[in-house]
């Protein structure tokens, strides 16, 4: 899937190499980006649920995929930050 209109189309082979690739890295952090916040609502659900082992296990690969997001640059370390925090305040059933 691309976004480029007729109009916008690259002339040159690199930039028509360098959109790709932006399409191809920009399609990568939605993927990291969807997972999280899947990873969230899971987390949420099963703390509403009272499933503790669950919980706990829903969290460590909320955790997990954050880092793995920073790490690859889908997310800013900030950003990252505050979501392990809000993670971790839902685990802990603290209303934010």
């Amino acid at each position: 899937m691309t976004l480029e209109s007729p109009s916008a189309m690259a002339n040159l082979n690199s930039q028509k190499k360098r959109n790709a690739r932006s399409e191809r890295e920009r399609l990568e952090n939605r993927r990291y980006t969807s997972a999280i916040k899947t990873y969230q609502r899971r987390l949420e659900d099963s703390v509403t649920a009272g499933d503790d082992a669950t919980s706990d296990a829903e969290f460590l690969n909320l955790v997990s995929m954050i880092d793995k997001a920073v790490a690859h640059g889908a997310l800013h370390r900030n950003t990252g930050a505050r979501k392990k925090s809000r993670a971790t305040r839902i685990r802990a059933g603290v209303s934010s």
